[in-house]
């Protein structure tokens, strides 16, 4: 699954480190996310959401395989 994490971080001036410790997660987590090999749970991608005030669909692109 794509997602515009990676530019939404850097749009808030967020490290990986600093977004990893206010979602509580490893900065591997992130890491893993904004590289499209980790697709977080139901209740990681609100908190992620939440974070940059966005909706889920904002964030991350489902495309059929």
């Amino acid at each position: 699954m794509k997602n515009n994490l990676t530019n939404l971080r850097k749009e808030l001036n967020f490290s990986q480190e600093a977004l990893s410790k206010v979602l509580k997660v490893s900065r591997q987590t992130i890491i893993s996310i904004e590289k499209g090999k980790y697709n977080p749970s139901l209740d990681l991608a609100f908190k992620i959401a939440n974070v940059f005030n966005k909706s889920i669909e904002e964030i991350f692109i489902y495309e059929e395989e």
